[in-house]
């Protein structure tokens, strides 16, 4: 065994020390905070540097996602959840579903911050199959599922332009999306779909 030697008094580190490197421990966290994690989280960037690295942005998107998706809670009175494997279900079509003819076709226009929702009546297990665009800007959406006391998010999108897809209904219910136009001009949303729904209800 080797037997360490037993530091002196001199050797160890003072009150003095140990406090200055406390308070610097304490400012670098709190520049940390103000600095990365303050624009990351809540895009609010009170040096600028949230800016420059990109962080400002994210944090803005984080904010705004978790807005719409308060409202559109609200609207429903049910939380929305999901998983990994149903966010994976129903997401792609094939090449077959998009040369067909669309059974119906849907086209509104939203003006800045205005929002609304679509959605397909269906029974569990139906499927049905989508494309949509977006003219004159990008919007915000979110596509998820509910009905009799359950939810499911299929997927959300922020500054989207276009998307398509099939949806399988893993449980009875509405079916569809809710929109919001976040940019500074009105868009105008055409929205084509197939599949195996009783009814389309749109809300404002």
């Amino acid at each position: 065994m080797f037997n360490a030697k037993k530091p002196s008094l001199e050797e160890l580190p003072s009150s003095a020390q140990l406090l200055r490197s406390t308070i610097i421990a304490a400012v670098s966290a709190v520049a940390i905070l103000v600095a990365v994690v303050l624009p990351a989280e809540y895009g609010i960037d009170p040096t600028g540097v949230g800016g420059v690295l990109g962080l400002t942005e994210m944090g803005e998107i984080k904010q705004e996602l978790a807005d719409e998706a308060e409202q559109d809670q609200q609207l429903h009175g049910a939380d929305q959840s999901s998983g990994l494997l149903n966010d994976l279900l129903g997401l792609f079509v094939g090449t077959a579903h998009a040369q067909q003819a669309w059974q119906d076709t849907i086209t509104f226009t939203l003006e800045p911050d205005e929002f609304t929702e679509v959605k397909l009546v269906m029974d569990e297990g139906a499927q049905a199959q989508f494309e949509w665009i977006a003219d004159g800007g990008r919007i915000n959406f979110d596509l998820h599922a509910h009905g009799g006391g359950q939810s499911h998010t299929y997927e959300k999108g922020r500054g989207a332009t276009e998307g398509e897809g099939e949806m399988i209904a893993p449980f009875a219910g509405e079916h569809g999306w809710f929109w919001r136009n976040r940019d500074d001009e009105a868009v105008t949303v055409t929205l084509n779909l197939n599949g195996a729904y009783t009814e389309i209800v749109r809300s404002e």
